[in-house]
């Protein structure tokens, strides 16, 4: 019987150590730099994303070693996106997972250039994947901009701080949630398919569940933080700005049962890590089952 905690208790620390084996030393010189990046990276985070990377390699009975350094970009550029959205320019928050941001800890000009250096490490990682294949890394470094760029996070995030001037509207409240969060699931997935030499076909259908994973995690996201409200210098756009409670509760629902839909053409136990990673986004705020 398939266990999701157990999956994902292993998959963490897998990523974690090969994370610690990737990125510079604290001591390597500009020793301040690489212990900020690491202090990033090494906050606690659940791993998600590179998990899903290699989960949808294995879905198509690949080796989850074929997606890790994939799944590490992934996971780099995420760290380096949330470094510059907690920037006083940006979001201006003084803690993430209960420790003091990067900006904080290490002062603002190496918190952007930690940043920035996780981005360009993020690129790196595909490329050294051993005896790689050519069209494959270029096909996962070309995911990742498309996921990191001004049609991806970036422009989601210019998106989130214009919609603090007033409330925003459901088209803008699905470009936010689409850019800034669901584009790196989607990345991630991807990734993970390309380097498990998927067919055009199942690639469709992964991208589709990662599409539906990611807009329903951001969902299930905003619901958890109004019910954990507290004092920020601004309030970050929200789904539950332009619906209800129940309305968004039930789109989540829909929204994990048709990412879980979108894996109907693979063998049931090899994406049964898939469709349990999507019930545990709905059950983080539906608790009964789907």
């Amino acid at each position: 019987m398939f266990d999701l905690k157990v999956y994902l208790e292993g998959k963490r620390r897998l990523i974690d150590s090969a994370l610690d084996r990737e990125m510079p030393r604290e001591t390597e010189r500009p020793a301040r730099l690489h212990k900020a990046m690491r202090y990033s990276v090494f906050s606690g985070g659940k791993r998600l994303r590179p998990a899903l990377c290699m989960a949808a390699a294995e879905a198509l009975d690949a080796p989850e070693s074929c997606a890790l350094l994939p799944g590490l970009a992934v996971e780099l550029l995420h760290s380096y996106t949330l470094i510059h959205d907690d920037l006083p320019c940006m979001d201006d928050d003084a803690l993430r997972r209960g420790k003091p941001t990067v900006h904080v800890a290490f002062g603002e000009a190496v918190a952007i250039l930690a940043g920035d250096a996780l981005q360009a490490l993020a690129f790196e990682l595909p490329t050294r994947s051993p005896a790689p294949c050519a069209n494959r890394v270029v096909r996962q470094v070309a995911e990742l901009a498309r996921a990191a760029g001004s049609c991806g996070v970036i422009g989601g995030q210019v998106e989130d701080l214009a919609a603090t001037d007033g409330a925003p509207s459901p088209d803008t409240m699905d470009f936010i949630h689409l850019h800034k969060t669901a584009d790196l699931f989607r990345a991630a997935v991807r990734m993970g398919a390309v380097a498990a030499d998927c067919d055009e076909e199942r690639l469709a259908s992964l991208t589709r569940y990662a599409e539906c994973l990611g807009l329903a995690f951001q969902m299930s996201d905003d619901i958890l933080d109004e019910n954990q409200k507290d004092t920020q210098n601004r309030q970050e756009a929200s789904c539950l700005q332009v619906m209800d409670r129940a309305a968004a509760e039930n789109k989540t629902r829909d929204l994990v049962n048709e990412a879980i839909a979108s894996l109907e053409c693979f063998e049931p136990e090899r994406i049964a890590p898939l469709a349990g990673i999507a019930r545990l986004t709905a059950d983080r705020i539906l608790p009964e089952n789907l």
